[in-house]
C-alpha cells in the first residue's frame, strides 16, 4: 500500500482524534485561589524559589501561601510549585534542586520522604476523547519514608507506597506498592 505525501501515516491502536482548542474551557479545574493570589505567588516564586535564599525562607514564604509543611523540611532553591495552598509536605522530608511540582490538583508528601533532584510530579493531564481537550487532574501522594530518585517523572493519580523507590529517570504512571522499586528505562543505570 503507497500513502501519498498529503496523507498522514497509519497510527496502530489509536483512534483518531481532532482537537477543537478554541473551544477548551478548563471545566472542573479549581485553581484555589482568587487571581490576585495566584499573580502574587508568581512574582514570589520568581524570587524566592529560582534564586538561592535560605530555605527557611522558602519554607515562611510557602506557608504564607497556604502550603502546609511541617518542621525540618529542606526545599533546596529552583524548585518550581505551581500552587503551594495545594501542596502538603510531611517532617524531615528533602525536595532536591530542580525539582517541578505541577500539582493542579494537590500533591501530599509524607513524612522522610527523598524527592531528588530534577523531578516532575504532574497532575495535570488532559482528556485525549475531549473534543476541546478538557482537563483530566488527579492528585499525587508520595507516602512516607519513599525516596524518588533523580529525574523521575510520577503523573496525576499516581500513589507512591511507603518505603517504595522509584528509580532514576523512571516514568510512573500508575500506583507503586509499599515496599516497591520502579526501576530506571532499561540499558540505563
Amino acid at each position: 500500500m503507497t500513502t501519498s505525501s498529503q496523507e498522514a501515516p497509519a497510527t496502530v491502536g489509536v483512534a483518531s482524534m481532532h482537537w477543537k482548542l478554541a473551544d477548551f474551557t478548563g471545566a472542573g479545574y479549581d485553581k484555589g485561589r482568587p487571581k490576585l493570589i495566584q499573580a502574587a505567588w508568581l512574582a514570589a516564586s520568581d524570587v524566592i524559589m529560582h534564586w538561592w535564599v535560605p530555605a527557611a525562607v522558602r519554607i515562611a514564604v510557602l506557608r504564607a501561601f497556604g502550603a502546609t509543611i511541617a518542621d525540618g523540611v529542606l526545599i533546596r532553591h529552583r524548585v518550581r510549585i505551581h500552587w503551594p495552598w495545594k501542596l502538603t509536605v510531611g517532617r524531615d522530608s528533602w525536595i532536591g534542586e530542580g525539582t517541578w511540582i505541577l500539582n493542579l490538583e494537590p500533591v501530599t508528601i509524607g513524612h522522610d520522604v527523598c524527592i531528588s533532584q530534577d523531578v516532575l510530579l504532574c497532575t495535570g493531564s488532559h482528556d485525549r476523547r475531549s473534543p476541546s481537550f478538557e482537563f483530566d487532574n488527579e492528585p499525587i501522594t508520595v507516602e512516607d519514608n519513599a525516596w524518588v530518585a533523580t529525574r523521575a517523572t510520577v503523573l496525576r493519580g499516581v500513589t507512591i507506597g511507603r518505603n517504595a523507590v522509584v528509580g532514576a529517570t523512571a516514568l510512573v504512571a500508575r500506583d507503586v506498592e509499599p515496599g516497591g522499586f520502579v526501576r530506571s528505562p532499561k540499558g540505563q543505570r
